[in-house]
């Protein structure tokens, strides 16, 4: 299916062999990873993103892109035709189309869809790009996922496999939606809040930190996928940073980046 246009934009191995590979910062899967590692972590030309989920999450990415000076493709289960509202209503720089086109024609990749459906994700359309993942692991609305279950590996991990000629950066996903719109800071500000980071090449989590900054936040690197549990749900990290309390858990605060290196560090299995 052909890309829906709103306006035209402005600018034209094993999962263990991973873990061990991953310190070396050495690729080692497909031709397409190895041809587009010696962009990785500089950013050159680097105007689009492409969202493949649009909903909360995806839509409050896309207006913060958008405000930063990216392109954004939205894509969603439904069909481009249903994301025509949303296009209107952020207006030039928007596209849609299928999660397809969204991997293919994005230079960055966002991942804002249930676990259940991380299937959807099209390996091949994302082979050699940086996909950054917003997804949580909820049992009650995914389904059980044993391996999940038993901490043998983790959410992000599982995504990786799907998409093993991609890089899989785990972020975006412990930050409630209102809050991440909210408490976007320009460069320098005082006041800015931290996301953290993790994912198994260096250069891949640079991109991701470039973008993070870039739309509105500091970062903190959280380290390989592997220790991407430390800010899913149900951890110190998840929502508390940036929530007001847990009584009036709706209104943002500043979570710096102190303070979530701290909340890293006290989660427990």
């Amino acid at each position: 299916m052909p890309l829906l246009w709103h306006r035209r934009p402005h600018r034209g191995p094993t999962l263990s062999d991973r873990r061990a590979s991953a310190h070396s910062h050495t690729d080692i899967h497909t031709t397409a990873r190895e041809s587009s590692h010696d962009r990785l972590g500089q950013g050159r030309g680097m105007t689009t993103v492409g969202l493949i989920g649009s909903g909360q999450v995806g839509g409050t990415v896309a207006r913060l892109a958008l405000a930063a000076g990216y392109d954004v493709l939205l894509s969603n289960s439904r069909g481009p035709e249903t994301l025509a509202g949303l296009l209107e209503e952020l207006g030039v720089g928007t596209r849609a189309g299928t999660a397809h086109d969204a991997a293919e024609n994005a230079d960055l990749v966002v991942v804002a869809v249930p676990l259940r459906a991380y299937r959807a994700v099209p390996a091949d359309a994302a082979a050699g790009k940086v996909v950054i993942d917003a997804t949580n692991y909820l049992p009650e609305r995914d389904g059980q996922h044993p391996e999940l279950d038993s901490g043998e590996i983790t959410s992000s991990e599982l995504l990786q496999q799907h998409l093993p000629s991609s890089w899989v950066v785990k972020a975006l996903n412990n930050i409630f939606f209102e809050h991440l719109g909210a408490l976007a800071r320009p460069p320098g500000a005082a006041d800015r809040s931290a996301l953290a980071v993790a994912g198994d090449n260096e250069g891949a989590k640079a991109e991701a930190k470039a973008f993070l900054e870039r739309v509105g936040y500091d970062t903190v690197d959280a380290g390989l996928l592997a220790q991407g549990w430390r800010y899913e749900p149900g951890t110190p990290a998840c929502g508390t940073p940036y929530s007001a309390s847990p009584e009036d858990w709706h209104r943002p605060k500043r979570g710096d980046a102190e303070t979530l290196r701290t909340l890293l560090a006290a989660a427990s299995r």
